[in-house]
């Protein structure tokens, strides 16, 4: 008990959220390693739909709300011009924020050892680098026969195959911190469903036509968790060339969830009480079906919720990235 006592205080003190950074990470300039921003040309496009469910597929797969009310009526709606994030914000970028804030990590981390500071590392003895390996890390070897250097070496490459992952477990507030630190902003519904869809009222971002090859529904087995490296899926990319609009992870957007203008639909969850998520998640109990992934399909969540399978991606005004 003593021994799993000290294990735990030595993998706090070994963390990014350790310490609250050196003056190095605090004086880092985002920008250098920020997603690039992709320019949304100002005009009209088209929003939501008047599809309906008669075929019973809310009951058949256990839907909590009804499908596609609250994406009615389809309509038309004109933007200024903006920019937004070619991909989901990584790991990685969310790392460099978490250190020169001094936020708190991502649950996640503290779980699978992407938190660990190398230096800090790099000074722990053997053994407790064995158990780090195999109850953080779950390295799939035979720890015990392996000296200090293997098993660094080992995590080193763990931790680097979560570097361009989308980051998760972070609230709304959290990815609006981030935006902010970034000197960007989240995107609205909006400004999310025009990139995700073009002008044309395309349902999928590559077309109208479902095709679960072209992005990644959690389905397959090679990604840990079910989420992908952002920009994997190079054929799922929306017509201004924005990438996993459909699929690995959901995203927040800064609207509230509430009927669209026009709308007959009603739903006690309307209001100020929720955040819109958008583009359906690779990762936790999600059926690979067409209508989670759709370009005009609305989930909501409590802003402090936060989930192994949302993330998000930064906007910002103006179409000059």
């Amino acid at each position: 008990m003593q021994r799993s006592s000290t294990r735990m205080l030595l993998l706090g003190l070994m963390s990014v959220g350790a310490g609250c950074g050196t003056s190095q990470q605090a004086n880092i300039d985002p920008r250098t390693t920020a997603t690039a921003l992709v320019a949304i040309p100002a005009g009209e496009f088209i929003m939501g739909s008047d599809k309906v469910d008669d075929t019973g597929m809310k009951e058949r797969y256990g839907f909590v709300k009804p499908l596609y009310l609250d994406e009615h009526p389809l309509h038309k709606v004109t933007l200024p011009a903006f920019s937004i994030e070619r991909y989901e914000v990584t790991n990685s970028q969310y790392k460099q924020f978490v250190q020169a804030a001094h936020r708190r990590e991502p649950f996640g981390w503290t779980q699978n050892g992407y938190n660990l500071v190398r230096k800090r590392m790099e000074a722990t003895g053997v053994e407790d680098l064995r158990w780090i390996a195999t109850e953080y890390f779950h390295l799939d070897m035979d720890t015990t026969a392996m000296d200090q250097q293997a098993l660094l070496q080992a995590m080193y490459r763990k931790q680097d195959s979560m570097d361009k992952l989308p980051v998760t477990d972070v609230s709304f507030h959290d990815a609006g911190d981030y935006c902010t630190w970034l000197g960007r902003r989240l995107p609205t519904e909006a400004e999310w469903e025009k990139a995700a869809r073009g002008t044309d009222g395309r349902e999928f971002p590559w077309g109208n036509d479902w095709n679960p090859d072209l992005l990644n529904t959690g389905d397959d087995t090679d990604y840990e968790e079910g989420i992908a490296p952002v920009g994997s899926f190079e054929q799922s990319k929306s017509p201004y060339n924005v990438y996993d609009l459909a699929g690995n992870v959901w995203e927040w957007v800064d609207t509230w969830y509430d009927a669209y203008p026009g709308s007959e639909y009603k739903n006690e969850a309307f209001g100020t009480q929720h955040r819109i998520i958008r583009g359906g998640g690779g990762g936790i109990g999600h059926y690979a079906i067409s209508q989670v992934f759709r370009a005009a399909a609305r989930q909501y969540a409590e802003p402090s919720m936060t989930s192994g399978d949302v993330g998000f991606r930064c906007a910002a005004d103006g179409a000059n990235p």
